[in-house]
Formats: C-alpha cells, sequence, structure tokens
C-alpha cells in the first residue's frame, strides 16, 4: 500500500490531496449545520443576508456593530441559490473549504510533505467552521486574521510582492467582519513589519503592500457610496461604540491568571512549544537571530495564538479556538525539519497531539453542538424544519429553549407567525428567531440586526443611546411602521422598547405565550 502511494506522481497527490480537502470540509460542516440551532447565533446573519439581497444595508437600515462583511457575502450566496436553510450553510462550508485549502498551501510552502500537510489540514476542516455550523463573525473574523498572517510569513519566507498586496486586503475584509481580534492582529503584523522593513528595506515591497491598501480603501469607499451608507452611522456604530465597550470587555479578560490564560489554552501552548524552543535557542546562538526571517514567522505565529486567546476570553461565547492546534503543530512539524537533526520523536509527538486534541474537541465541542448549548439537549427529540417552512427542510430543529419539547416551541412559533403573516400593516419584528420574515417573504424593518441590549446597542445609560435611540425612531418614522411585533424569549432583553418609545405611544397586548403586539399611536413617534 506505502509503496503504491510512493509512486503516484507529486502532481496528482497534490490534485486529490486538494479534491478530498473541498469535499470533506464542505460535508463535515454542511452535516453539522444542519444539527440543531440557538436561535440568536444560528440566524445571525440569516435576516441580515435576506436584507441585503434585496437592498436594506447595515448602518443606513438597521444598526449593527458587527461587520458587514459576512451579510454582504451572504446576500451574494442568497442571490446565487436562492434563500434557504441551504444556502446559509452552503455559506459556512464554502469558507471552511477555503481556509482549509489556504493552510495546505500555506503547509506545503513551509516544506511538509503532501501527506503531513493533508493530514494536518484535514484536522483543520472537522475543528473550524463545524463548530458553529452556521456563519458567524467570531469564526470567520477568526479564521480570516489567521489567513492575513499566513499572507504575512508568506511575504517573509517567499519575499514575493504578491503576498504584500493581498496583506492588507485580507486585514481590511477581516476588520469588516469583526474589530475584534482582527484589530490584535493588525497590531502584531504592524509591528514586525516595521521592524523588518528596517534591517530588510525593501522599496517594491512596500510600495505593493501600499498599492493593497489602496485598493481595499477604494473597494470601501465605492461599496458606501453604491449602498448610500452614511459614513457618520458607520462610524458611530462600527467604530466608537465598540470602542467604548473595551472596557466592559477587559473585565472578561483579567485577572491574568496561570489557569485562565495558560492551561485552559494548554493544548494550543503545547503545539507552539517547538516553535518557542527553537526561537531561544536560536537567540542563545547568536543574536543575529533577532534579525531573521525566521523569528518574526515565528513571533507573529505566537503571538496570534495569544491574541486569539486575548479574543476568547473577552467574548461570551463557548471555546472555538482549538483549530489552531493543528495549524500550530503543522508549522512547528515544518520548522523542525529545519533546526533539527534527530527529528522523528518531535514528528511523532505532534501528530499524536493533532490526532488526539482534535477527536477529543470535535467529540465535546462539535459532536455535541457545544458551542450552540446543545450539549444538554436530546437529539432523538429534534423535527425537521420543514413544517415550519420549505426553505428549512433539513434543519434538525431543537433549541436550548425547549430542549425537551421542540414541538411545543415549533407550535407556538407557527401560531405567532399566522398572526403575524395575517396582518396587513407596516410592521417591525422583534426577535431571536431571524428567519421569520424570509419564510413570509416580507421585510421585517428591523432596527437591529440583532438583540442583545449592552453588547449590541447601548443601553440608556450609555454615551450612545441618544445617538442608537435616534436611529431607532428614525427608522420607524421612515419605514412608517405601524405596529411593532416581539417574539419571546429574547436572548438579551427582554424590554427593548421600554425606553426607546414614549409610553403614551404605545399600546402593548400580549397575544400568546411568546407574542406580544405593540400598536404605535403617535403619528411622528416623539421622544421620552
Amino acid at each position: 500500500m506505502f509503496n503504491f502511494y510512493k509512486a503516484i506522481p507529486d502532481k496528482t497527490k497534490k490534485i486529490i490531496s486538494i479534491i478530498l480537502l473541498v469535499l470533506l470540509s464542505v460535508l463535515i460542516n454542511q452535516y453539522y449545520g444542519y444539527q440543531g440551532i440557538n436561535p440568536i447565533d444560528s440566524f445571525f446573519s440569516f435576516n441580515a443576508g435576506y436584507e441585503v439581497a434585496n437592498g436594506n444595508f447595515p448602518f443606513r437600515d438597521y444598526w449593527t456593530i458587527t461587520g458587514p462583511f459576512i451579510d454582504f457575502t451572504v446576500a451574494l450566496i442568497f442571490k446565487i441559490f436562492g434563500t434557504s436553510w441551504f444556502s446559509y450553510v452552503l455559506y459556512a462550508s464554502l469558507f471552511n473549504s477555503l481556509f482549509t485549502i489556504v493552510t495546505f498551501y500555506v503547509l506545503r510552502k513551509f516544506g511538509l510533505s503532501i501527506f503531513y500537510a493533508f493530514l494536518y489540514s484535514f484536522f483543520v476542516s472537522i475543528l473550524a467552521y463545524p463548530s458553529a455550523g452556521t456563519p458567524y463573525v467570531d469564526h470567520q473574523s477568526a479564521y480570516m486574521s489567521i489567513i492575513s498572517i499566513y499572507l504575512f510569513i508568506l511575504a517573509l519566507k517567499k519575499n514575493e510582492k504578491i503576498y504584500w498586496m493581498l496583506l492588507p486586503i485580507s486585514l481590511g475584509f477581516s476588520f469588516l467582519t469583526k474589530q475584534a481580534p482582527t484589530g490584535h492582529f493588525i497590531l502584531i503584523i504592524l509591528f514586525l513589519s516595521i521592524f523588518h522593513f528596517i534591517f530588510y528595506f525593501n522599496l517594491k515591497n512596500i510600495i505593493y503592500g501600499f498599492l493593497g491598501s489602496l485598493i481595499f480603501i477604494f473597494i470601501f469607499l465605492l461599496t458606501i457610496l453604491i449602498t448610500k451608507i452614511p459614513i457618520t452611522s458607520f462610524f458611530n456604530q462600527y467604530i466608537f461604540f465598540p470602542i467604548s465597550l473595551g472596557e466592559n470587555r477587559l473585565e472578561f479578560l483579567f485577572p491574568l491568571e496561570f489557569q485562565r490564560i495558560i492551561m485552559r489554552f494548554k493544548l494550543i501552548h503545547l503545539s507552539l512549544f517547538f516553535l518557542l524552543f527553537i526561537v531561544i535557542k536560536e537567540i542563545l546562538k547568536d543574536l543575529k537571530y533577532l534579525k531573521s526571517n525566521d523569528f518574526f514567522i515565528i513571533i507573529s505565529l505566537i503571538g496570534s495564538a495569544f491574541a486569539l486567546i486575548a479574543h476568547q476570553l473577552m467574548t461570551i461565547n463557548g471555546i472555538f479556538i482549538f483549530f489552531t492546534i493543528p495549524i500550530f503543530a503543522g508549522l512547528s512539524h515544518a520548522y523542525c525539519l529545519k533546526y533539527f537533526k534527530k527529528k522523528n520523536y518531535i514528528f511523532y509527538f505532534l501528530i499524536i497531539l493533532t490526532i488526539t486534541s482534535s477527536s477529543y474537541y470535535w467529540g465535546k465541542y462539535i459532536h455535541q453542538r457545544d458551542f450552540m448549548d446543545l450539549r444538554k439537549v436530546s437529539f432523538n427529540k429534534k423535527i425537521d424544519a420543514k413544517i415550519l417552512h420549505k426553505k428549512l427542510s433539513g434543519l434538525q430543529w431543537i433549541t436550548p429553549l425547549y430542549p425537551k419539547n421542540p414541538k411545543e416551541e415549533i407550535s407556538k412559533l407557527q401560531q405567532a407567525i399566522k398572526i403575524i403573516k395575517k396582518d396587513q400593516r407596516k410592521k417591525t419584528l422583534v426577535t431571536d428567531y431571524q428567519f421569520i420574515s424570509v419564510i413570509i417573504s416580507s421585510y421585517d424593518f428591523s432596527p437591529n440586526k440583532y438583540w442583545y441590549k449592552h453588547h449590541a446597542y447601548p443601553a440608556i445609560n450609555h454615551e450612545y443611546f441618544q445617538t442608537y435611540r435616534n436611529f431607532f425612531i428614525n427608522q420607524l418614522i421612515k419605514n412608517k411602521i405601524q405596529i411593532v411585533y416581539i417574539i419571546k424569549p429574547l436572548w438579551g432583553d427582554d424590554n427593548v422598547l421600554e425606553t426607546i418609545l414614549n409610553k403614551n405611544c404605545v399600546k402593548k397586548t400580549s397575544l400568546t405565550d411568546i407574542l406580544d403586539s405593540y400598536l404605535l399611536k403617535c403619528k411622528d413617534i416623539p421622544n421620552n
């Protein structure tokens, strides 16, 4: 068998490996993207993609602090394949495939054999997007940040202008996916690039990097111009308000305890151990190593790990950064080929680490749908969501909200949807079930992308509350909204309208267990 493998030409092996990785990374994510949901996370960009596909844009038509890149690209997928759960999950699957193939490409460029590059990339494919299964900003911004690091280390290793040009474009789109962790990666790359060009000045590479920056800026400004997104709204929602949240998020990062930083992520650190060992060994041998490209490459990888750990701690989501273990292990494998004479035992260690850790995290976090808070649900009670609408066909409906009785949840939703669909008035929907507007083929005119007080929009005592409040009310007035429907439960806010609208301008009616209506009585919806 081994002799047969050796006899296959490398070009054929490469093509077969790429085809297999594409198929596996797509199929794995397609499977898990259908296994249960957590409404606030699973539908995060579903309705937003639908809105953009139909001419409603972030910052202009709905308030959002997460980047527009996913909204626009999901909209593109919806335009091509139609608006459905299949298309939605396919988006994440295709990006999972892209990330896997780029990882394979990088590992090959760093000298790994096709077999080992395939092995490490395969484990990336089962650990990356399948933890969510659906498009999600934290996941995608992390993958795009890592792709930016890939471009940076390739630029250093290969000294090819194309990588320097693509680098700011990749970082730009990553930033437009989510500000963090991209901001940390921008600082890492900028800092190391400055020192690199101090030691190895190359005007052509600098010019190409500058050209890439101009290309990204041009695309960004053109998009703003075409969509007529107010630049002030973009800065208020995407830059200034999130910055104001930074202090609160730091509370999740501190204290910097050994248990939280090192032990919780010990397998990530272990995958980087040999890279750190190489750096220390070479510096002690010759201080000139501090100027070498290998030093900058390894430091950027170590910095990336800590950037993602910091990001993980500052989010309020389940752990998802374990996909970095096969990446760091693979690059450690590549560097050990260069720096160690007796290296077989190291390779065995890295491979065993990758296989065992990947198997563990796959079982605990992916197969049990831990990121979606589904670890305690009984999947034998799941229901095909086509009962709600054919656009959700195949989705195995079970949520952490009704873990023992999904039939009850679906029945309540059907009742609420029937009421909403029957109402011909101009209406706004406030809900974590952000598929309802899609299946009733109606815009929800939601002033928010999603509902999570303090984290997604300002609370009443926040300095940006009045800015947000004015935006909210203006959207209601602009769209001539007559009634607001709130579908409960809302994960992050039970009293959406109470601080926004004048009590005298609203008439609340409880229609069902999960559905409330708020009739807007004032023509101009005045402020309190």
